[in-house]
């Protein structure tokens, strides 16, 4: 059986990128040759299927509520196993998941996830039960932050509630929208410096994306930037992560054998 590494991506507050990100981040590793499964885990303001341009027939909300097979509310976005699983909108019992109800739900969807190398959720944004237990339950945390001091102490936040609830100490850290790469690093540091003075560790640094005009421009087509534009700025910076998150992959799995199939990506067109 496959084994299903995920991915959980976090921000501490809206309006940094973190839903972009998390898509173009997955586009870059199936076209890595990994089947992959996007899930919308913003139960309050789902909002992948707009990225996608898509209007799903049924949500994870409907697993709660119906007999329905997790198969059938799965929407294909790309040929070769790059699967989309969309989130309710706006319902107040699932933003705030109690963890008999979060059972149930991952009890249902974990045969599907078998059919995957990678699980990404998008979680929303800020410091809800939901967002903490599911960033606690994966593999892999990617914060993402902007050069905003309100991102940097919300994120700070978010990084301290899963240290102190889940003794969590493993994160990795994007810098989104900064103008050089010296707001990156200095936007980052500060994060860093925070987390080093109270609380004991160091979160890595996987790397920035920088502010590009290309990327509104995705989002207002609805379609990923990766596919728009993969030789933009952004676009670049992200296939740069994307490398990053696999060899984090393959050295937690120990399945080095597979990291050159995304660094190859790069001699073929979308």
């Amino acid at each position: 059986m496959r084994k299903t590494f995920s991915v959980s991506v976090l921000s501490g507050k809206g309006g940094v990128g973190k839903t972009n990100l998390a898509l173009n981040l997955a586009f870059c590793l199936h076209k890595g040759g990994h089947p992959l499964l996007l899930m919308d885990c913003d139960m309050g303001l789902a909002n992948l299927d707009v990225l996608l341009g898509l209007t799903p027939e049924h949500t994870m909300y409907d697993l709660l509520e119906t007999s329905i097979a997790p198969q059938e509310i799965v929407v294909p976005i790309e040929q070769g196993g790059f699967d989309f699983m969309p989130a309710a909108s706006g319902l107040t019992d699932l933003i705030e998941m109690d963890n008999d109800t979060r059972e149930i739900l991952f009890q249902r969807l974990m045969p599907l996830f078998s059919s995957y190398d990678y699980l990404f959720m998008d979680l929303g944004a800020g410091i809800s039960s939901t967002v903490l237990s599911l960033g606690a339950m994966a593999d892999m945390r990617l914060v993402i932050i902007t050069p905003e001091p309100t991102s940097l102490t919300d994120s700070y936040a978010l990084i301290k509630m899963l240290h102190s609830q889940y003794s969590i100490e493993d994160f990795h850290v994007v810098v989104n929208q900064a103008e050089s790469p010296a707001e990156t690093k200095q936007a980052f540091q500060r994060l860093a410096a925070a987390c080093d003075k109270f609380l004991g560790f160091h979160p890595k640094f996987l790397g920035g994306v920088s502010y590009d005009k290309a990327l509104p421009e995705a989002v207002r087509r609805q379609t990923p930037l990766m596919r728009m534009n993969h030789n933009s700025p952004a676009a670049k910076d992200i296939f740069s992560i994307a490398v990053k998150v696999q060899r984090h992959r393959a050295s937690v799995m120990e399945t080095l054998s597979d990291t050159p199939l995304l660094e190859e990506m790069h001699k073929k067109e979308y």
